[in-house]
């Protein structure tokens, strides 16, 4: 599946096959989370992206079909997943487990060709790559790369939510119902707020307490602090002025702000709220994905039950189909993630 030009047609084509790189590996892929991240790369506001055409694609479960020159902890026919934030392995972030904020990281579909194709390049695979266990499905594992495993760290790691808390989740997609599902499994009292009944139906069943539809009108904080005297925790996890202002000002005094969604600075970088950061002392946080290092703790809590991604994933569809529908993905209601299967 590649492009020719940021917002252009996209089209599924043949490419010549890519080798494993030193210290990394190809994997064939069986399942890619079609994710808002890749709508964003499609319409250029990514500048990791800087030659064309491009192959989008950034979650992925697969099998190594090939193993590059250093490599010591995987081989061939090995059943893998990745973060999609790659960390370079030798700077003292990746060795201190923090490769999400490697400052040389690699990010398949952003700084090189992604996992919307039958292969797929993953550099520095001794420290990427995560072994899959044999009760989760390629769908499942391909949806934790990006939406859910940056959903656990930005709600049990970051914001460090406990049991009792409140937390308002803005915006019910892949992301968002993945940070409702963590933070109501951590015992929180969740809030999630979207604009499409079918979002919020999911939000519920992934354990939302309460649900606000945010119509064009309707003031999402003030319906917010009603039901909850004010949140603990407020996750933006859509990405635009709206959305993180209404996230940070359904907080409660001394609460804690995670801006999961990306901002990009489309006429100009977005306007956030931070008079009420000031005076009310809150904490604002970023989250960009998760390192592999962290995979096991979230990887535990899907094997025992805890977490129930599969239960987020609405349907798998062929590249054709995924082609078809990338460039509509911002305006498109979700109800759950598709992910695409190149084998189909």
């Amino acid at each position: 599946m590649t492009f020719d030009r940021f917002g252009g047609h996209v089209a599924v084509r043949d490419v010549p096959a890519p080798a494993a790189p030193p210290g990394g590996v190809v994997v064939r892929v069986h399942a890619s989370g079609l994710c808002l991240s890749d709508w964003h790369a499609w319409a250029g506001h990514d500048t990791d992206i800087t030659s064309l055409p491009h192959v989008p694609g950034h979650e992925l479960a697969g099998v190594v079909a090939a193993v590059g020159e250093g490599v010591e902890c995987w081989r061939e026919g090995d059943r893998v997943t990745s973060p999609f934030v790659c960390g370079c392995g030798r700077c003292a972030w990746c060795r201190s487990g923090q490769a999400q904020v490697c400052p040389d990281q690699t990010q398949p579909g952003f700084t090189h060709a992604g996992s919307f194709a039958e292969l797929v390049v993953l550099h520095a695979a001794d420290t990427n790559l995560v072994a899959l266990p044999d009760d989760v499905d390629d769908a499942t594992a391909a949806s934790l790369g990006c939406r859910f495993a940056t959903a656990y760290r930005a709600v049990a790691g970051r914001a460090r939510v406990r049991r009792d808390e409140w937390v308002v989740v803005v915006g019910a997609g892949g992301v968002g119902l993945s940070a409702v599902m963590v933070a109501a499994a951590l015992g929180a009292r969740v809030v999630a707020v979207d604009r499409h009944d079918g979002a919020l139906d999911a939000a519920r069943r992934a354990g939302a307490a309460h649900t606000v539809r945010a119509d064009e009108g309707v003031d999402v904080p003030a319906a917010v602090q009603d039901l909850t005297g004010g949140c603990h925790v407020s996750v933006d996890a859509v990405g635009s002025e709206r959305t993180c202002a209404d996230a940070v000002q359904s907080l409660r005094r001394r609460g804690r702000h995670v801006q999961v969604g990306l901002l990009p600075p489309v006429g100009g970088h977005p306007r956030v709220p931070m008079s009420r950061v000031i005076g009310w002392e809150l904490d604002v946080l970023g989250s960009h994905g998760m390192a592999a290092a962290d995979y096991p703790e979230m990887l535990a809590r899907v094997a025992d039950g805890t977490l129930r991604p599969a239960d987020l994933v609405d349907r798998v569809v062929g590249l054709a189909e995924g082609a078809r529908l990338l460039p509509g993905l911002a305006d498109t209601p979700r109800a759950g993630m598709v992910v695409v299967d190149p084998r189909r």
